[in-house]
């Protein structure tokens, strides 16, 4: 059985991740009646026996004595962290695997990646290390950070280049919450900018997922949830909308948009965590969905996006399941597929579906997506038989699409609105190591990126003979 480590950076990474784990273990208690410490939560979570000095793992199958999760937690403000040990999750994180300071980035990206990275540097790789070693055959890295502060974009990001010098041959597949452009943390075009340049460097997959889509979202449940239009009346249990994400605290604003994020990686871990009749290996999504190395920015949708109380008939809902996953309104990021070109796309389904709804929803949306010429067959489906707690099933679709390039082109207009005025810059430049050639490279490999989304666009699926930028994957 495989494992995965999940490497959790800044406050965002770390609420997000507590919410996964949390909802995580709701799923296994759902599914292991008994108690018993088998496969499937092996792949996220190691059982410690407490009574044994040395603190070793029991065997596959035996009774869980004490869970701990395949996790390192990092932040260089103690807050979150320290809200996370005091609440109803702290047994489940070993203290040997948590990192935090007490002043924080700043906002600062140089502060995260030059100075932490640097100060920090051989902790965080002994505590990768170390959830390495206790994996038997490690899979995947997952990573979460946001790109609008300072710690998660900077020291997320060094973090990534870690992953990839120590472990250069397991999949990293990142989770980025990228800013709005109300966002309140006026650098945060800096540090976004900053960190997308490592993400396209060094990340095998990115799944970006925009601060405005959540909010979104989490505004036209609520809207749903209050309006009571009959058959629409969301239950109070939803695992979307519901829960602290395992902290002490109160409920605040942005819990039901991490609740969202945490449920993207509950979807594409299902695999990894659950048996199906057709199970997608984690490493199979950056083999079959990046085409080209630096290109590796996957789209999420997911739906349902709440559970209703009513139950309509089985097939439609299930059809209207798969429709919802290619509309804008099921997206994590703003944008518009249908209109771009499809790369490829993977459709991970949980719940009791069958192969034959499966390709049956493919044939029937196929005439609607626009997919490369060259990959007119790049479809990749994965079929788990445990569907999220309240659900019957549900689907997460992540398209290799064109369509994130108006998201990258934005993040570089507020870039330069910014950088003209040299707005802020003498804050970067008096880090030790800042230099002010890395806002030009950064600026510079994000146009890059965005010309290659660009020329795919133009040549309408045809890939002209003189292209030199795009070199496919090996």
């Amino acid at each position: 059985m495989t494992q995965s480590v999940v490497v959790q950076v800044g406050q965002c990474g770390n609420q997000v991740g507590c919410r996964f784990w949390d909802l995580a273990l709701r799923e296994h208690a759902h599914v292991n009646k008994k108690g018993l410490y088998d496969e499937a939560l092996s792949s996220f979570f190691r059982n410690v026996d407490s009574r044994k000095s040395g603190g070793g793992a029991c065997g596959v199958g035996g009774r869980i004595q004490h869970l701990k999760a395949r996790a390192v937690l990092v932040d260089m403000e103690e807050g979150v962290v320290n809200e996370i040990l005091q609440g109803p999750l702290r047994e489940v994180f070993d203290s040997t695997q948590l990192l935090t300071d007490v002043s924080g980035s700043g906002n600062n990206w140089a502060v995260g990646h030059m100075t932490y990275g640097s100060a920090y540097r051989e902790q965080i790789v002994d505590k990768l290390r170390k959830a390495a070693e206790h994996c038997d055959c490690l899979q995947c890295f997952f990573l979460i950070h946001s790109m609008g502060g300072g710690t998660g974009s900077g020291l997320g990001t060094r973090v990534l280049s870690l992953l990839e010098e120590e472990f250069p041959e397991v999949c990293r597949i990142v989770t980025a919450i990228y800013p709005s452009a109300e966002d309140d943390v006026v650098t945060s075009p800096y540090n976004s900018v900053l960190a997308m340049r490592e993400l396209t460097e060094h990340a095998d997959c990115v799944l970006p997922v925009e601060n405005q889509s959540l909010g979104d979202i989490v505004n036209k449940i609520k809207c749903m949830s209050h309006g009571g239009k009959p058959g629409s009346v969301i239950k109070r249990d939803s695992t979307i909308i519901s829960g602290q994400g395992g902290l002490s605290r109160a409920e605040k604003p942005f819990d039901a948009m991490n609740n969202i994020v945490a449920n993207l990686l509950l979807n594409i871990t299902s695999s990894a965590r659950f048996e199906g009749s057709l199970n997608m290996d984690l490493n199979e999504i950056a083999m079959n969905l990046v085409p080209y190395p630096r290109l590796h920015y996957l789209v999420p949708s997911l739906t349902p996006l709440y559970t209703l109380a009513d139950i309509s008939v089985p097939t439609r809902r299930l059809d209207q399941m798969f429709t919802d996953a290619f509309s804008k309104d099921h997206q994590l990021i703003q944008a518009d597929p249908k209109h771009s070109l499809y790369l490829a796309c993977a459709l991970m389904v949980r719940g009791n579906v069958q192969v034959s709804d499966l390709r049956r929803n493919i044939e029937r949306l196929r005439p609607s997506l626009p997919f490369v010429s060259w990959n007119q067959e790049g479809w990749k489906t994965g079929l788990c038989s445990v569907p999220p707690v309240g659900h019957s099933h549900s689907l997460l679709a992540l398209a290799n699409n064109t369509c994130v390039k108006p998201t990258f082109m934005e993040l570089r207009d507020r870039f330069t609105k910014l950088y003209r005025k040299k707005a802020h810059l003498h804050h970067y430049l008096h880090v030790e190591g800042m230099e002010q050639s890395f806002f030009s490279d950064a600026v510079s490999s994000l146009s890059s990126l965005i010309e290659e989304y660009h020329h795919l666009d133009f040549t309408k699926g045809r890939l002209m003979p003189d292209a030199p930028r795009l070199s496919m994957a090996r």
